[in-house]
């Protein structure tokens, strides 16, 4: 969703309600950057931090007109590399030398389908995420999932099914969009 350009120009001036509208609006898609860079949610937490007050104290720089998402991506990419790289640095006292480690991003389709899927799953009613967050992010089975929440596993299995066919339906565009990737690159061989 596109802020409005009420929004953008308060968040310009650095109005407090506007500064946490914006967070509030992109701080999960930024923390998607963040982790698919870091890949440590401490540190990916302090990324998410670092690139909000960037962007405030560059709000004024900001051009109006433009969207605020690929700018604010734009900023958390470059604070996720500087904070991996820093992490890399040996600490001072007779540790190993220093060794530079390129740094690959995932691309931002990915970056952007991760966000996506976990946008989906927050849409699910809380039953449902709750089972589909145990199986999928934790790697419980149905059985233990249902002993854990003091459930039968039949309501499980159907609370399982529900999500998973809410979570087609919300990710469709995705597939359709990998489905048409594969046609243009058929069609370049």
């Amino acid at each position: 969703m596109a802020p409005m350009p009420d929004l953008i120009e308060r968040f310009k001036a650095g109005e407090p309600d506007a500064v946490r509208t914006v967070y509030r609006e992109h701080a999960g898609a930024v923390t998607t950057v963040a982790r698919s860079i870091v890949h440590d949610p401490e540190l990916a937490a302090d990324v998410v931090q670092q690139t909000f007050v960037k962007a405030w104290r560059a709000a004024r720089r900001f051009e109006g007109g433009r969207e605020i998402a690929p700018w604010l991506y734009s900023i958390a990419r470059h604070t996720a590399i500087d904070a991996l790289r820093s992490e890399m640095k040996p600490t001072r006292g007779g540790h190993e030398p220093e060794i530079d480690r390129g740094v690959e991003a995932e691309s931002f389709e990915r970056t952007w389908e991760r966000f996506e899927v976990r946008r989906a799953i927050d849409g699910l009613p809380p039953d449902e995420r709750e089972v589909v967050r145990r199986s999928h992010l934790l790697g419980y089975t149905h059985d233990q999932i249902a002993s854990q929440l003091g459930i039968p596993i039949g309501t499980v299995k159907s609370r399982s099914g529900r999500a998973h066919k809410r979570l087609a339906v919300a990710l469709a565009h995705l597939a359709a969009n990998q489905t048409g990737e594969r046609d243009v690159v058929q069609d370049e061989t």
